[in-house]
């Protein structure tokens, strides 16, 4: 395969365009994604950097209708338990309560991700003293899951509000797997150049002149 030495203007500005594009995704169509599309978006993902080259990732599909749906029951639990949290603020609950904070229902495509902690791959470099950098790899490997998915129109909702332990056990993986995210794929019902709980009020993003400092 050719190697690309330096990008040009035009290839630039579209992958700015693809990364201020990118958003959280939780309302799909039902659309399949279509032959092969999925695993084309994998076989991208795996080109994330990883600590070591480890590549500790390990996809799982939901296609069980009875697993998905208790998934769905779950995370609609943790997300009813975790609106507690607003109980003392009653503009914040209401807003809270309008969120749709998942599209297990909806998405054509389900992936549970796991960070394998027994990964002989690597053989160790890089995390000796930050064995985290093994979980970190895998958030690479999403972030580039996303961004794939996103250059062909296709959405991606990340499921957070969740038991770890739970989503280990419903899925029967192996006990050295860490579970890292539900993810949701499918196509979007709407675009918008603003993220949703912007939208919706929920969080303006700010500048990122702001996160930045020197030493």
């Amino acid at each position: 395969m050719k190697q690309v030495q330096a990008a040009s203007d035009r290839f630039a500005d579209d992958l700015a365009q693809l990364l201020h594009w990118r958003r959280d995704v939780r309302h799909f169509v039902g659309q399949p994604l279509g032959d092969g599309v999925l695993d084309a978006l994998l076989a991208l993902a795996d080109c994330a950097p990883s600590v070591g080259n480890s590549r500790p990732w390990r996809f799982v599909r939901v296609v069980s209708p009875d697993l998905r749906a208790r998934l769905a029951e779950h995370v609609d639990a943790e997300v009813a338990r975790a609106g507690d949290l607003y109980r003392d603020a009653p503009d914040r609950e209401a807003q809270y309560a309008r969120l749709k904070l998942h599209g297990l229902r909806e998405a054509p495509e389900v992936l549970a991700v796991f960070c394998d902690g027994g990964a002989a791959a690597g053989h160790g470099l890089g995390r000796a003293t930050m064995p985290e950098t093994l979980d970190y790899s895998v958030v690479l490997a999403i972030h580039t899951l996303w961004l794939a998915a996103k250059a062909r129109g296709i959405g991606l909702g990340w499921v957070s509000i969740c038991d770890p332990a739970f989503v280990h056990a419903q899925i029967g993986v192996p006990a050295q797997w860490r579970m890292i995210a539900l993810l949701c794929l499918g196509f979007p019902k709407a675009a918008s150049d603003l993220p949703e709980l912007h939208r919706e009020g929920w969080q303006a993003n700010t500048d990122w002149r702001r996160r930045v400092s020197d030493r």
